[in-house]
């Protein structure tokens, strides 16, 4: 346990050792996904709360597939890893507290409950899921761990009310805290909305096969009901499924399609700035930090109320959420922001108030300071 000292040499808080694991995805892994973005965000929050936050396993525990063979093979990995824990935390000490990021049926955490029990230390949760769909097979295997580390845990942090009505599904008297989806707002503080001559709206997602591609194809069959309007489209982003995505997009006019590709993250913020309105239907969309990244920029959002796309969008206030599936109303959300510019104009700047006011890297760290207090962190 790390003291940090007032001005008058009197203890202002108890600091926290925690050792941070991501098992779908770690915070350092080559690959940019909204997962290492979020992963990266919570190591800074919690550092900003106070914290000295170490990533003590870089071990992927993903499974695209279910599998006996495969799960078995992974538990030997994380045996390994749990060895190498116990001998370094035997001879340098042992943190104060395991956090991991990002739990569900296909990428348990193998390490870190195991351990906090045997080393007698808080084991915490954020984002943790669970699907009574799986509860056979070998993805019960990996779902079993999920709901027993989520037993033991002294805190699952939730950031949808959805996930946490999965979880108490499950485990009624678990303990539970919310905190909001939140982003760095700091690329977006200085950002000058400009306007480049007609009406943008804008995408950014990768394109792969499942939810993403479900997304291009409702959002490319809404667009066909509104040719009429002069509106022209960005889409940021690549990816294995980008013949697929074009090809989902050929019956409106190529000149209304700007392929953007896939850009460096510090260009898209400049990039949601020449926009007017940011179009994303969330198929199966966990929550979408493009969404708050958008309403940093000052665009609204038109998406559908689907999934956890209400934990990011105040609907009728920063964006338009329409019934999920229902392309038409999908198609009159947007039309309805380009036939009234006055009510874009008032979405947008209430959607960048309320992200720099409550989804912002600051509010975030208060708010896991003061679920610390209540839940983890160790009385003097």
């Amino acid at each position: 346990m790390l003291l940090t000292w007032d001005r008058e040499g009197g203890i202002a808080a108890r600091a926290m050792k925690i050792a941070f694991y991501a098992p779908l995805k770690s915070p350092d892994h080559p690959v940019p996904s909204g997962d290492r973005q979020m992963a990266r965000m919570l190591i800074e929050a919690l550092q900003r709360a106070g914290h000295e936050v170490d990533i003590a396993s870089r071990l992927r525990s993903f499974s695209r597939e279910a599998s006996h063979a495969d799960f078995s093979a992974l538990r030997l990995q994380a045996n390994l890893e749990i060895a190498r824990l116990r001998a370094l935390w035997r001879q340098g000490g042992a943190p104060d507290a395991w956090f991991c990021y990002h739990t569900y049926y296909k990428s348990p955490d193998l390490i870190g409950s195991r351990l906090s029990a045997e080393f007698s230390i808080p084991y915490v949760t954020a984002e943790s899921s669970f699907s009574s769909r799986r509860g056979h097979g070998a993805w019960k295997l990996a779902q079993d761990e999920v709901v027993a580390g989520a037993r033991q845990a002294a805190v699952n942090i939730c950031f949808t009310q959805r996930d946490r009505d999965g979880l108490e599904s499950a485990i009624p008297d678990g303990r539970y805290a919310m905190l909001a989806p939140f982003i760095d707002v700091a690329p977006f503080e200085k950002l000058e909305r400009r306007k480049n001559g007609g009406f943008r709206l804008i995408s950014v997602a990768m394109m792969r096969p499942g939810d993403k591609m479900d997304s291009f194809r409702m959002l490319a069959r809404a667009l066909e009901h509104l040719v009429d309007l002069p509106w022209t489209l960005t889409v940021v982003g690549d990816g294995p499924a980008r013949a697929e995505v074009s090809d989902a997009f050929s019956a409106l006019p190529a000149e209304r399609l700007d392929w953007a590709g896939e850009t460096e993250p510090q260009a898209i913020s400049g990039m949601l700035a020449g926009a007017d309105l940011y179009v994303w239907p969330g198929c199966g969309e966990a929550y979408g930090l493009s969404y708050l990244e958008a309403q940093a920029a000052g665009l609204p959002v038109v998406a559908q109320r689907t999934a956890g796309v209400p934990a990011v969008v105040r609907e009728g206030q920063t964006g338009l959420l329409t019934p999920a599936g229902d392309v038409g109303l999908l198609a009159a959300a947007i039309r309805r922001y380009l036939d009234d510019e006055t009510f874009l104009v008032e979405c947008g700047e209430r959607a960048r108030r309320f992200v720099f006011e409550e989804r912002s890297l600051p509010a975030a760290a208060r708010r896991l300071g003061e679920i610390f207090d209540r839940y983890v962190r160790s009385k003097p």
